[in-house]
């Protein structure tokens, strides 16, 4: 569901500046058992954060990730993986936070991976369109 309301451009590059902050942080923690679920979530969260970064710039409010998630994915973004990646990111953290389910130190490289290739990349680009 989305409601319309004025886009909140402070708003948004507060979310990107967020969203940069907390996954210097992520990239830094070490990759183990204990640590890999928290990796997974904060790395969906980030790009989650780009996604509803660019939405509430456009005066969208929505409430399901799945949106936000998909904002970031349909960006014409060039990055050596495909943004379609970050669905599967999203299912992941989905199991992770109402499953229960326990994310495997592989799971947590890959999203780590997909942060390396794609982060940076989709942060610029937001970034320059919110500073337009």
């Amino acid at each position: 569901m989305i409601r319309h309301k004025r886009g909140d451009a402070k708003r948004a590059l507060s979310l990107v500046e967020a969203a940069k902050k907390d996954m210097n942080f992520t990239v830094e923690l070490p990759v183990s058992e204990d640590s890999a679920s928290t990796i997974v979530r904060n790395v969906y969260e980030c790009f989650r954060m780009l996604g509803e970064a660019l939405l509430v710039n456009e005066g969208k409010v929505v409430l399901d990730h799945k949106l936000a998630i998909d904002r970031v994915i349909s960006l014409p973004v060039g990055t050596s993986r495909p943004l379609g990646a970050l669905e599967n990111l999203r299912r992941m953290r989905h199991r992770i936070n109402y499953y229960g389910y326990i994310a495997t130190v592989d799971e947590a490289k890959y999203a780590l991976s997909l942060a390396e290739c794609c982060f940076n990349a989709v942060y610029d680009f937001v970034k320059k369109t919110l500073s337009r």
